[in-house]
């Protein structure tokens, strides 16, 4: 009998854990805090392409090189940026689908197609300022 009684004790605090674990995720993913629109933050982007075409972004859509979207650390998905390029004066409106820039002196990275529209793809990093819209 102790045996038993040990063996449903340890099932319940599993799932006692695994809950807790479960809602924690669930919380987290909400309360990413949306940045209040006229934001505006200035540094440093790059673009990808070709290598990530096809493949799930963070938010769970395919990456479309075509498509004018970036990737931004911590911006709630679905949110509209005006990013424009420090060095030209172009500007894109993009929206954020993805999770990124991974390289500490970044702050955005945007697609192919945002990054012809910025005149950066030769270059490939660029001095960018960013203006949030608003969140979709």
């Amino acid at each position: 009998m102790p045996t038993r009684c040990r063996r449903y004790r340890l099932a319940g605090l599993g799932l006692v854990a695994l809950a807790l674990a479960a809602a924690g995720c669930a919380a987290t993913k909400a309360s990413r805090p949306a940045a209040a629109p006229g934001t505006r933050i200035v540094g440093f982007a790059s673009w990808y392409g070709e290598r990530h075409q096809g493949r799930a972004t963070a938010s769970g859509e395919v990456f479309d090189m075509n498509k004018l979207t970036a990737a931004h650390r911590t911006m709630p998905f679905g949110t509209r940026l005006r990013v424009t390029n420090l060095e030209n004066g172009r500007s894109v409106v993009v929206r954020v689908n993805d999770r990124g820039p991974w390289v500490n002196d970044r702050v955005l990275d945007v697609s192919r197609a945002a990054a012809r529209t910025l005149g950066m793809t030769g270059d490939g990093v660029t001095r960018i300022e960013i203006v949030v819209l608003a969140a979709d």
